[in-house]
């Protein structure tokens, strides 16, 4: 997966960097969204919820050509994220 970090659209936040974003594609248990919101399905945005090596739980919103990912968002788990992202975990362990 290639990432493209130039000109990133958001400002990182706390201690996330942008190696933790791109290790939360990785995670094996990480789910990827299709909102089906029609503000974000006109312009193809994806959301992706996954953990980064050190654990730390990232809620992202990119957008992807099928070669190249453009994150335009990211940030932490939220507590809501946190439980979906478990329940999903423990689901795919069954």
């Amino acid at each position: 997966m290639e990432f493209d970090w130039n000109n990133a659209p958001f400002e990182l936040v706390g201690s996330l960097t942008f190696k933790d974003i791109e290790e939360s594609f990785e995670d094996p248990f990480a789910t990827r969204l299709m909102p089906d919101s029609p503000r974000f399905a006109v312009q193809a945005r994806f959301f992706n919820l996954g953990r980064s090596a050190s654990g730390d739980g990232i809620f992202s919103v990119y957008r992807t050509n099928g070669k190249l990912i453009r994150v335009l968002y990211a940030r932490s788990f939220l507590e809501e994220e946190q439980f979906f992202y478990q329940r999903k975990v423990n689901k795919m362990l069954e």
